[in-house]
């Protein structure tokens, strides 16, 4: 079994990182060809109106509505990241989508939907 096996098998364990199993903030993560394959705990209970954990194994596309579904895929495409923010419910959230990979290669996407203050400071590093 190679090691990208091994991950996968690991992955689809909601246990195997702990660190992100109660993250505060939804972590989403599909294979390369949509397949969610793991949710922390936030995401689950934030898509508990849909299945929470039993999207486990579906399509990440079948989750988004046109046109985020078409530009979705075209992101996954071309292996490029989506940064941006949003106001949804009275919350301000991070949306940051990436893809990931394991040994090397090409495999999925992630998503990481965090909360963010209203007023958020900003530091330039580069002027110390």
């Amino acid at each position: 079994m190679s090691q990208r096996e091994r991950f996968f098998l690991r992955e689809r364990d909601l246990d195997f990182h702990p660190w992100v199993k109660d993250l505060q903030g939804m972590v989403t993560a599909c294979d390369e060809n949509g397949i969610i394959i793991s949710m922390n705990e936030d995401a689950v209970r934030m898509f508990s109106d849909r299945g929470g954990e039993k999207l486990l194994g579906t399509s990440i596309f079948d989750c988004h509505p046109e046109p985020a579904r078409s530009k979705l895929k075209a992101l996954m495409e071309s292996r490029q990241k989506n940064v941006y923010t949003i106001q949804k419910n009275g919350l301000r959230k991070l949306i940051f989508q990436t893809p990931w990979y394991c040994d090397g290669q090409y495999a999925g996407y992630v998503e990481l939907d965090l909360e963010i203050p209203w007023e958020m400071p900003h530091f330039n590093r580069d002027q110390q």
